[in-house]
C-alpha cells in the first residue's frame, strides 16, 4: 500500500473497511479480466450489478433511497480503488453515482427518487448523463438541445456526444434549454419513442467501457419526467462538481497501480549485473512518482474533509481534478519508461492506464479549462470571454 505520509491514520475504521472491501473486489473481479476486455473493446459483463452489490453506486445517497449513506471521504476511497483497476470501471460508477443518482436525489421529486434511485443503486438500471454536445464541450451553456412545450409535457430534440454508458443505458439524465431558455433536467427512458444511442467505436482509450451518443428525435417527455427543482446551469454543474471530486481520487488509484508495478519491476529487472532500481535515474523516477502521489493524496484528503462539511468550493474541486489527473498521467508515462518495451504490452497495466488517463484529463473539464477556472478565482478576471 502506498501511504508515505501515513494518511491511513486519518481514516476511520469504517473508511479502511470500505476501502479494503473495494480493493478486494477489484483484485477478484476486475484485475484478472480487465486487460482482455480492454484489448477486445468490450465491457465487463454484469459490471453494474457487481458494483451495486459491493455498494459502489451512489454510496453518498441515503439508505432509504438505495444508497449506503456514506460520507464523501468513503466515496473518494471507493473511486480510488476502482480506478486502480481501470478508469473505465471508475467512470461507470462515477457516472451512475454523481451524474445520474445525484441529480435525481438533489433535484428530483419524491416519486422520481423512489422510482429510480434504488434500481440505480443496485445496478439494475444503468444510467447515462447527457450534457456534452457535438458542437459544445467546454461551453455547455451554449447547448442546442431543446425542450418545446407539447400539451402537459415537452418534446426533446437534439443530441449529446461522448456519453459513458449511452449504448447500454436504461435511463439518462439529460440537460436542455426550454422555451424560456432555462436549463432543465429531464429523465429519458430507453423505451421512449425517438430516443436512440449509437455507439462510438474505434477508441484507443476507455476501451472496457461503452461510449456513445444520445439522440432525441422529438422525444415526448411527460411532465413527471422533468426534474422539478432546478432551472439553470447550477443543475449540471453541481453534478460535475461531484464527479470531478471522485475523479480527483480515482486518478490517484491509477497512479498508485503504475507506481507499484514500476517499483516491483525495477527491483527484479537486472541490467549490467544488478537491478535497475540501483541506478540513480531509476530512483529519481520512482522518488518523484511517490512524491507526486503523496501530494495528490493529501490534496484529496483535505478536499474530502471540506466536502463533508459542505465547504468545498467548485474551484477547489477543479484544482484537485486538474492536478491529480495530470499527476497520474505523468506517473504512467514515467512508469512506462521504467519498464522499457515491456511497458507497452498487456502483461502490465501501464499503457492501458496511460491511454485511459488521456480521456480523463479531457472529460468533465479539460486540463486547460480547469487552469482558467483557477485563474479566474485568484484574479477575479474571466479568461473565457
Amino acid at each position: 500500500m502506498v501511504d508515505y505520509f501515513k494518511i491511513e491514520d486519518l481514516l476511520s475504521a469504517e473508511h479502511i473497511l470500505i476501502r479494503d472491501a473495494i480493493r478486494d473486489f477489484v483484485n477478484l473481479e476486475i484485475r484478472p479480466e480487465i486487460d482482455h476486455f480492454a484489448q477486445e473493446h468490450k465491457e465487463i459483463p454484469n459490471l453494474m450489478k457487481k458494483l451495486g452489490e459491493v455498494g459502489a453506486l451512489g454510496p453518498f445517497i441515503p439508505q432509504e433511497y438505495g444508497g449506503a449513506g456514506l460520507d464523501y471521504l468513503a466515496y473518494g476511497l471507493i473511486m480510488q480503488e476502482l480506478e486502480a483497476g481501470d478508469s473505465a470501471i471508475r467512470s461507470a460508477a462515477s457516472v451512475q453515482s454523481s451524474l445520474v443518482m445525484y441529480p435525481i436525489y438533489s433535484f428530483g421529486s419524491e416519486e422520481q427518487r423512489k422510482k429510480y434511485l434504488p434500481a440505480l443503486g443496485a445496478g439494475e438500471f444503468i444510467g447515462a448523463f447527457g450534457l456534452t454536445e457535438p458542437n459544445h464541450g467546454s461551453d455547455p451553456g451554449s447547448m442546442e438541445t431543446r425542450l418545446t412545450p407539447d400539451g402537459d409535457g415537452f418534446r426533446l430534440h437534439g443530441s449529446k456526444m461522448w456519453i459513458t454508458n449511452a449504448p447500454i443505458c436504461d435511463v439518462a439524465v439529460v440537460w436542455a434549454r426550454d422555451h424560456e431558455d432555462k436549463v432543465r433536467g429531464v429523465i429519458v427512458e430507453r423505451k421512449m419513442e425517438g430516443f436512440s444511442t449509437p455507439e462510438t467505436l474505434n477508441k484507443w482509450s476507455l476501451r472496457a467501457s461503452k461510449t456513445g451518443e444520445l439522440v432525441f428525435d422529438q422525444v415526448y417527455i411527460p411532465k413527471e419526467y422533468v426534474l422539478p427543482h432546478v432551472q439553470s446551469m447550477r443543475g449540471p454543474l453541481s453534478c460535475l462538481n461531484s464527479a470531478r471530486y471522485g475523479i480527483s481520487w480515482g486518478a490517484i488509484g491509477a497512479a498508485i497501480d503504475c507506481y507499484e508495478v514500476a517499483l516491483k519491476y525495477a527491483k527484479e529487472r537486472e541490467q549490467f549485473g544488478k537491478p535497475i532500481a540501483s541506478f540513480q535515474l531509476q530512483q529519481k523516477k520512482l522518488a518523484e512518482m511517490l512524491t507526486e502521489i503523496t501530494k495528490a493524496q493529501l490534496l484529496s484528503w483535505r478536499l474530502a474533509t471540506l466536502r463533508n462539511n459542505d465547504q468545498a468550493s467548485p474551484q477547489q474541486i477543479s484544482m484537485a481534478k486538474r492536478n491529480n489527473v495530470h499527476m497520474a498521467l505523468q506517473v504512467a508515462r514515467e512508469a512506462r519508461q521504467v519498464l522499457g518495451a515491456m511497458g507497452i504490452v498487456g502483461d502490465y497495466p501501464i499503457m492501458r492506464h496511460m491511454m485511459n488517463l488521456e480521456s480523463v484529463i479531457t472529460y468533465e473539464g479539460t486540463h486547460d479549462v480547469h487552469l482558467l477556472i483557477t485563474g479566474q478565482d485568484i484574479t477575479g478576471i474571466s479568461a473565457f470571454q
